[in-house]
């Protein structure tokens, strides 16, 4: 038996809250030998990323743990946060499932990473610089040179969280956690970056804890793998075993979770609800002395119709403009081009005279913890719209709003006095979907609304998100890099890349019969299922 490089046993994680204590893991014992990769799946809240947190001493003011976590042989579990910073960043980092949070939006990506440099691997800032911009390029991020200079606003999610990953291995630790490092990646660009990974694990003997709901990652990339459920582990062994021959009835159900269905087509006489025409976004840096200006071009010239109660799906890679279109339809950043909503320009019109129609337009955000206040409890962040677009109510009818909106989408209305903290990525993307729907809007912006989600998940929130068209004859519009989501929720795809539009058509047509090369590669790629080339030897 190889050398356990992390070892963790009898752990538990103990969140206090006024709603009495609550459990988030329970008697965990897992062992990661040194330069394997290990999985750990389960649904959102089954305690994955919180025992990881609390690994490497990092769970919230009104959490604890108790139990025993070595590194190395030492103990680390409890070292005060002097002690924890000689080993976190140098021995053991983390890949955060949402990158968003984790870097600084005040200062450029690059300059994160220098400091990260500096502090662990003690380079002076210009050989720290240099070596940023060769990390950017290992991550496959495009004219790393000048992106060193961007700020995290500026990326999309999946740029984000690849600057995240060069982060994490700019020092070569022994252990890196990854938690769903590839959630905001498309399925072109999740190969590259596992591929990257393992090459590092390969290179320099690192040990990879992988948290993740994708088991066809899983089936690819780990040689061991751990099954979680309400905080405690139960099945665990060779990632091939369990998969073929699963003991327990929780993890065939994982297995076999896929989205399913399709979207019915909408009436041929159904109103137009929106119109877009040569819509466009343009982003602009000003130059300075030693900087030219940059002049980027996210969305380029789109056009699209869209009847009431119809799906429109919009995929491409990461960086490709789906994110900025949606907002852009939004007016939630200034384009050129017209928008009509219900035959209403919405083009020209002042933050005032918009505001009544921001209860009929809303969205959903890939990233649901930056875009929830971290000191509102999720039951006043539900109810914030009411107070905004409707202040006739009581306090005591958006209390009760707010829990009705919680139950809809899957939350314990009993929960609605914790803080987003308290909750996995998943659950905190439920509560964004519900502080959307309790408006009742008319149209909404789904920008990767399941990407954090688990696939047994997933099935409860796509049905959600049917039944809440049906009953309210809602139209979306649904962004996402996952093509099995969008084939069994759009009626209609749009395929992007470098801000234009390559190829436009009905579901089943873009599926059965692609026409452009770009999307062929795509539908590829997410009909694999699998990473093909990641080798399976991580013993």
């Amino acid at each position: 038996m190889k050398q356990a490089v992390l070892e963790i046993t009898g752990l538990n994680v103990e969140f206090s809250t006024s709603d009495g204590p609550v459990e988030a893991v329970k008697g965990m014992n897992v062992r990661v030998e040194r330069g394997e990769t290990i999985a750990i799946v389960g649904e959102s809240g089954s305690g994955k990323s919180q025992a990881m947190m609390a690994v490497l001493g990092l769970l919230a003011a009104n959490g604890k743990a108790s139990g025993s976590v070595r590194l190395d042989g030492e103990e680390i579990l409890g070292l005060c946060e002097r002690q924890l910073n000689r080993v976190r960043g140098r021995k053991i980092t983390m890949i955060f499932q949402e990158p968003m949070t984790s870097l600084d939006p005040l200062f450029p990506v690059g300059a994160q990473l220098v400091e990260v440099l500096r502090v662990h691997a003690g380079l002076d800032r210009k050989a720290a610089r240099l070596r940023a911009v060769e990390l950017l390029r290992l991550v496959e991020i495009q004219e790393p040179e000048r992106r060193i200079r961007s700020y995290p606003h500026e990326l999309s999610g999946g740029q984000r969280q690849r600057i995240m990953i060069a982060m994490a291995i700019c020092n070569k630790p022994d252990v890196i956690i990854a938690d769903e490092p590839t959630t905001a990646l498309d399925v072109t660009i999740q190969a590259q970056i596992l591929e990257l990974l393992a090459g590092f694990q390969s290179r320099f003997g690192m040990a990879i804890v992988f948290i993740t709901h994708n088991l066809g990652i899983v089936r690819r990339f780990a040689g061991r793998l751990y099954v979680m459920r309400a905080g405690e582990i139960v099945e665990s062994g060779p990632t091939m075993a369990v998969m073929e021959n699963p003991s327990q009835s929780y993890t065939q159900m994982l297995i076999e979770s896929e989205p399913a269905g399709h979207k019915p087509p909408v009436a041929i006489d159904a109103p137009i609800e929106l119109s877009a025409r040569g819509l466009s976004v343009t982003f602009r840096t000003r130059g300075g002395l030693f900087k030219p200006a940059h002049e980027l071009r996210a969305v380029d010239g789109v056009d699209l119709d869209l009847r009431r109660g119809e799906t429109l799906g919009i995929v491409g890679e990461s960086g490709s403009g789906k994110s900025t279109l949606g907002r852009a339809i939004l007016r939630l950043v200034p384009a050129a081009g017209t928008v009509l909503f219900e035959d209403r320009a919405l083009d020209g019109l002042s933050p005032s005279a918009l505001r009544p129609l921001r209860r009929s337009l809303q969205i959903v955000f890939q990233d649901p913890f930056g875009a929830l206040s971290p000191r509102m409890t999720v039951g006043d962040i539900v109810s914030e719209g009411l107070l905004v677009h409707l202040p006739q109510l009581t306090r005591r009818e958006r209390e009760q709003g707010a829990a009705d909106a919680l139950r809809e989408v899957g939350i314990d209305a009993a929960a609605r006095n914790r803080f987003p903290h308290e909750f996995s990525g998943g659950q905190r993307q439920r509560i964004a979907i519900a502080r959307a729907m309790i408006l009742r809007p008319r149209l909404v912006v789904l920008d990767e609304p399941t990407s954090a989600l688990d696939r047994s998940i997933q099935a409860d929130i796509l049905a959600l998100l049917r039944r809440l068209q049906a009953e309210h004859g809602l139209t979306y519009i649904f962004i996402s890099h996952d093509l099995a989501v969008v084939r069994a929720m759009a009626n209609r795809i749009l395929v992007m890349r470098c801000g234009r539009i390559v190829e436009a058509g009905d579901t089943a047509r873009i599926f059965e019969a692609p026409q452009q090369t770009y999307t062929q590669q795509l539908i590829a790629a997410a009909l694999l299922g699998d990473i093909e080339s990641i080798g399976t030897t991580r013993a």
